[in-house]
C-alpha cells in the first residue's frame, strides 16, 4: 500500500490516472476512426472525418497543419501525426513514459503487454495507413487496448494505485461520453427526416461508436430515436460507458480513497460537485435536457469534469509536483 501522498508518491498517482486516461483514448478514438469510415456521412455521401476534429475539439491545431484537409490527413493528423498531442502514436509515447515512471508499482504481466503494444504503435509510419486495412488497424489497436485492460483487471494490486487508475478511466469515459453525443447529436440531426433508413443508420453510428450497439439493442430491440440513443449513453447503470455509471463509479473511487486511506479533506470538494452532477443528471429525462438544450448541458458537464480534474490536481499533486507526461513528444 502506498503510505502516503507525498511528493514522489503524488507522482505515482498522477501517472496512474494518466495511463489510464491515455489507454482509454486510444481505445475510443480508434473506435471513432473505425466508425467513421464504414458509417458516418455527410449530406455530399463522403465520410464525415471532420467529425472527429470536432469531438476532440481540435479544429485550430488541424486547419493549421493540414489546410487541404484530405482523407489522408485526417488519417494521418489522428494516427501517426506526432506533432499532434491527440494522435494515436503520441499517446502511445505518454502511455509508456507514464508506465516507465510507475514500473514499482505495475505487474511485470502489465508493463510487458504495455511495452509490446506501445513498441508497435510507436514504429507505425504514414505509409502503413491503407484505406483497404484501417480497420485491421483499428481492430488490432483496439484488441490490444482491451487486452490491457483485462491484464490490469487481473493483476494490478487493489491499493491506491489502483484506485486512481480506475479514477482516470471513468473520468475519461465520462469526458469521451459527453463530447461524442454533443458533436454527433448535432452533426446528424438537421440531416435526415427523423426515422428515416439513413437516419437510422447514422445514428446506430453513434452507438457504435460508444461500443454500446449491442447493449443498447438488447434494451431498445425495435425503436431508434435520437432521445433513445441520448438517454442510454447519458443515463442508463448498466452500460460500461454511459455518463451516469462512471460518475457513480467516480464518486465510488473517491470514497475508498477518503475512508481507506485517509484522505477525506481532498476529496470532499470534488464529491460535493459530483454529487450536484449526479443530481442534475438524474433529475431530467433525455426527452427534456434535449428540449432544453442538449449543446449547453453537455459542455456544462465537460466544463464540471474539466474542474473536477483541476480540484484533483489541486488535491493530491500540486504543479511543483508534477512530473507525468501529458503531452507527448515521441523519443526517437
Amino acid at each position: 500500500m502506498l503510505p502516503g501522498l507525498n511528493t514522489l508518491l503524488s507522482r505515482y498517482a498522477e501517472s496512474m490516472m494518466w495511463l489510464a486516461r491515455y489507454m482509454e483514448r486510444i481505445e475510443n478514438l480508434a473506435r471513432l476512426i473505425e466508425v467513421t469510415e464504414a458509417f458516418v456521412r455527410g449530406p455530399d455521401g463522403r465520410t464525415s472525418w471532420d467529425t472527429i476534429v470536432q469531438i476532440n475539439s481540435d479544429e485550430e491545431r488541424f486547419s493549421a497543419l493540414y489546410p487541404a484537409a484530405t482523407e489522408q490527413d485526417y488519417l494521418q493528423f489522428y494516427i501517426t501525426d506526432v506533432a499532434n498531442s491527440s494522435s494515436i502514436k503520441a499517446m502511445a509515447n505518454s502511455v509508456r513514459e507514464n508506465a516507465r515512471s510507475v514500473r514499482p508499482l505495475i505487474s511485470t504481466e502489465m508493463w510487458m503487454q504495455l511495452n509490446v503494444f506501445t513498441r508497435w504503435v510507436l514504429d507505425l509510419q504514414a505509409s502503413d495507413i491503407r484505406r483497404t486495412g484501417l480497420s485491421a488497424l483499428c481492430n488490432r489497436i483496439k484488441q490490444d487496448c482491451q487486452t490491457h485492460m483485462g491484464v490490469t483487471e487481473g493483476t494490478l494490486y487493489r491499493d491506491q494505485a489502483w484506485l486512481f487508475y480506475l479514477l482516470g478511466r471513468h473520468m475519461e469515459r465520462s469526458d469521451q461520453i459527453t463530447r461524442l453525443i454533443d458533436t454527433r447529436y448535432h452533426t446528424l440531426l438537421p440531416q435526415e427526416e427523423v426515422g428515416s433508413e439513413i437516419d437510422t443508420t447514422q445514428w446506430a453510428s453513434v452507438l457504435r461508436s460508444a461500443a454500446a450497439y449491442h447493449a443498447f439493442r438488447r434494451l431498445q430491440p425495435v425503436t431508434t430515436t435520437p432521445a433513445n440513443v441520448v438517454g442510454f449513453l447519458l443515463k442508463n447503470e448498466g452500460f460500461p460507458r454511459s455518463l451516469a455509471l462512471n460518475l457513480r463509479q467516480t464518486d465510488s473511487v473517491l470514497g475508498a480513497l477518503s475512508t481507506h486511506y485517509n484522505l477525506r479533506k481532498q476529496c470532499y470538494a470534488v464529491q460535493e460537485r459530483l454529487a450536484d452532477l449526479r443530481a442534475s443528471l438524474e433529475d431530467q429525462t433525455a426527452e427534456e435536457i434535449i428540449i432544453r438544450g442538449l449543446h449547453e448541458y453537455m459542455h456544462w458537464i465537460q466544463g464540471q469534469i474539466e474542474t473536477i480534474q483541476t480540484e484533483l490536481v489541486t488535491a493530491y499533486w500540486p504543479p511543483a509536483a508534477t512530473q507525468h507526461v501529458s503531452d507527448a513528444s515521441v523519443a526517437q
